[in-house]
């Protein structure tokens, strides 16, 4: 019938009092509706959905058989839920669960609530004089303190045990300032004071799967072991310092040279760090050497409810001037596809620029998770699509990034880690979001949004986020994975740009519901060097790819139709820069390269101190003959930091008409590309930036202010809502519009 939650009629379904067995299987609920009151029923069976949340059965209570199979995007935290909250359910998809839900009902539930009155007992008082506000402010920092310490069983159910965790916080604290209330077991509760302070705890969300199931331990990112996994070819022997024992990592080892450790496997939250206003005056100074500090823990008692440092947001931004601030591969059943036609799109340019405010800093990458670790360098960071407002496979406002061994999913306004997946001895470079479609019974199929991460393994994992799933991966090459670009009209062509100089298009096809795929290789294109940033032109995704490489900006013919499968490239874009050479640099390094428009690119060589924007057209279009180089058409040349550190990387957002790219001193040079500003270019004298973001000076407890450290990444939601730029210091920026 395919049924959907506002199909159902909550009046109308509630009149029915006697009715004891309800069958919705094979619909499209995500949830059930609230306040459905069925005091008879006995048997529900939901199986075959799309359902997402449970806790709307809770008005069920009478329910004693549930069938919740074939679910989707269903966990095992949402199967505990289920039992906590149901207190007569016997049956769970056919099996008695009796022993388990009483286990998780008292044992569980006992074992939790000591634990959080524990957390009170140690550090929280109630508030003098007792007010609504400071009790909610108390209740803010408490429940966050429970969520962030109380720890109990596996990783995997994490999402449950918070929420668990909440719930008696809150129930706890309400027993508390009101003698009449009884907790959960029934047992009255003495109010209990405390001169103790809490430190912020994290809220988040966090799963950590390795590639087997194995222990996860963290490593340092410093060397690649030719026996144990691929090596990865070096970059340019200027910019690598080697140790005497140990080979260079492919990126910049010369930034970070440290010794591999041991890991815990448990994984504790990601921090937040202060943002000092007092210290927002005047900008700091960059110093000759990076920040070397070993942080203390967090001692301040004024920190963030949430997280376990804390942020006050600088407020005295200015513009224009700079501001002090593992499946099988087993084939699907049958091929799937989503093939998105796409049309050229004029973007409506707002003229007004965008205030961006710093939100959040975050140590969600940490080895060991140590909140001392500001050496694992944060690589890449992509906003999860949003194919439209009914697939509930987006989620709003997430953005994923990796570095280190690890990936995370972050909600960009909380600042709450969603999801994490370890792989232990990888260093993750690279990632890329697709969608892709799963069969499922009745030959329908269904999205799923999912994400690919490669790094020095050269393995290339997908992962379905919203299912808390590593699915599968594949080796995409035996060097390191420097850069992953899905195709924007075929999503399960995925290319894959490595250490070994070449360029590989794959097919990765779609998915069965038990998650096979199979992969293939359509592809080779022979880049003569790393390639660094892959792009397909909006207007031509499938004739041409631009790669932005080790030695220069080259195009390739990806046209399947071609019966040439190893290719080399077309022709190579060539700068004036170039003219520059000199013994030290021949600036061939582009180490930034993104589309503006469907026909205008920003790009950027390693030392040049601006940003390119030409037109790829008009560039196309003045190539004479087969000649090999082309000279770019260029529309506008940007001002930028002239810094010696490479693989800077930049970023657009076509909607909003911007360029954005960090620099080495924690700042984000931000440009509001109009048609007024591409006319007013003269050559020869580069545009200003719109404004400088001065690195939000966010305070290490106990030591001070932490130096602004290299931006290697940003990127922007379409809508320009967040900005997320990620450092070589082990801490990623959120970064908001503020709302006009």
């Amino acid at each position: 019938m395919k049924l959907k939650g506002q199909d159902l009629p909550v009046a109308l379904l509630s009149k029915l009092k006697g009715l004891e067995q309800l069958d919705l299987s094979g619909n499209m609920l995500q949830e059930l509706p609230r306040k459905l009151a069925l005091p008879s029923l006995k048997l529900l069976d939901c199986s075959n959905n799309d359902m997402e949340d449970v806790t709307s059965l809770e008005d069920l209570g009478s329910l004693e058989e549930l069938r919740l199979e074939d679910n989707l995007y269903l966990t095992v935290n949402d199967e505990h839920k289920v039992m906590f909250l149901l207190p007569k359910l016997r049956m769970f998809n056919g099996k008695d669960i009796s022993s388990t839900a009483n286990h998780i009902r008292y044992v569980s539930s006992e074992i939790l609530r000591k634990r959080v009155i524990g957390v009170w007992e140690k550090e929280f008082s109630l508030p003098d004089p007792l007010t609504t506000q400071s009790l909610a402010a108390v209740e803010k920092k408490f429940v966050n303190a429970a969520c962030f310490q109380v720890k109990y069983g596996p990783s995997s159910l994490n999402d449950y045990t918070k929420w668990r965790v909440e719930m008696i916080a809150k129930e706890y604290l309400k027993s508390l300032t009101d003698p009449g209330e009884k907790e959960e077991d029934g047992t009255p509760v003495t109010p209990v004071s405390n001169c103790g302070t809490v430190l912020s705890p994290s809220k988040r969300k966090h799963c950590d799967l390795g590639s087997n199931g194995e222990t996860e331990s963290p490593r340092k990112r410093r060397t690649i072991n030719d026996a144990a996994v691929p090596e990865a070819s070096p970059r340019k022997s200027s910019r690598l310092t080697n140790v005497a024992t140990t080979e260079a990592s492919p990126r910049k080892s010369s930034r970070v040279q440290s010794t591999s450790q041991e890991s815990n496997s448990n994984l504790s939250s990601p921090r937040k760090i202060v943002m000092n206003r007092c210290s927002a005056a005047e900008p700091s100074p960059r110093k000759s050497s990076r920040l070397q500090d070993t942080p203390q823990k967090p001692t301040n008692a004024t920190a963030s409810p949430r997280k376990a440092w804390a942020f006050e947001t600088q407020k005295n931004n200015t513009k224009d001037q700079p501001m002090t601030q593992q499946g099988k591969h087993t084939a699907t059943p049958k091929k799937t596809e989503i093939r998105t036609s796409r049309k050229a799109t004029k973007h409506e340019v707002p003229q007004k620029p965008a205030s961006l405010q710093p939100l959040h800093v975050l140590q969600c990458h940490s080895k060991e998770d140590s909140p001392e670790d500001f050496s694992t360098q944060l690589w890449a960071c992509a906003f999860e699509p949003v194919q439209d407002t009914s697939d509930a496979s987006g989620w709003v406002q997430t953005v994923a990034t990796c570095g280190g061994e690890s990936v995370c999913i972050i909600d960009c306004e909380s600042g709450h880690v969603l999801k994490k997946y370890k792989v232990p001895g990888e260093e993750f470079f690279t990632l890329a979001w697709t969608t892709l479609l799963m069969s499922r019974e009745g030959g329908c199929a269904r999205s799923c949004t999912i994400l690919a991460a490669g790094g020095k393994r050269g393995m290339v994992k997908l992962i379905h986020p919203r299912v808390n799933l590593a699915y599968g991966e594949f080796r995409a090459s035996r060097r390191a994975i420097a850069t992953l670009r899905f195709s924007p009209r075929h999503p399960s062509f995925l290319f894959t740009g490595a250490y070994d100089n070449k360029i590989v298009m794959w097919d990765i096809g779609g998915l069965d519901r038990d998650y096979n795929f199979k992969t293939s290789q359509l592809l080779v294109l022979e880049a003569g060097s790393v390639p660094l940033h892959l792009c397909l032109p909006p207007s031509s995704p499938d004739t041409h790819l631009i790669s932005g490489c080790e030695d220069g900006l080259h195009s390739f013919d990806i046209q399947l139709s071609k019966n040439t499968q190893k290719r080399s490239g077309e022709m190579e874009i060539v700068f004036p820069v170039y003219k520059k050479k000199d013994k030290k640099n021949d600036y061939r390094t582009i180490d930034g390269l993104s589309f503006l428009t469907d026909d205008i690119i920003a790009s950027k060589s390693h030392m040049q101190g601006s940003i390119y924007l030409w037109s790829w057209s008009s560039t196309r279009t003045s190539r004479q003959g087969k000649k090999k180089e082309v000279p770019a058409v260029i529309l506008a040349e940007l001002q930028w930091s002239r810094t010696d550190i490479p693989y800077l990387s930049l970023n657009t957002c076509p909607g909003f008409g911007y360029v954005v790219c960090g620099d080495e001193s924690g700042r984000l040079w931000t440009y509001h590309i109009t048609d007024l500003v591409r006319s007013n270019y003269k050559n020869g004298k580069p545009v200003a930036a719109t404004e400088v973001l001065e690195w939000p000076s966010p305070v290490r407890p106990g030591v001070g202010p932490v130096e602004g450290p290299t931006i290697n990444s940003v990127a922007m939601d379409p809508e320009l809502h967040y900005l997320v730029a990620l450092s070589d210091k082990n801490m990623a920026v959120v970064w908001k519009r503020a709302s006009e």
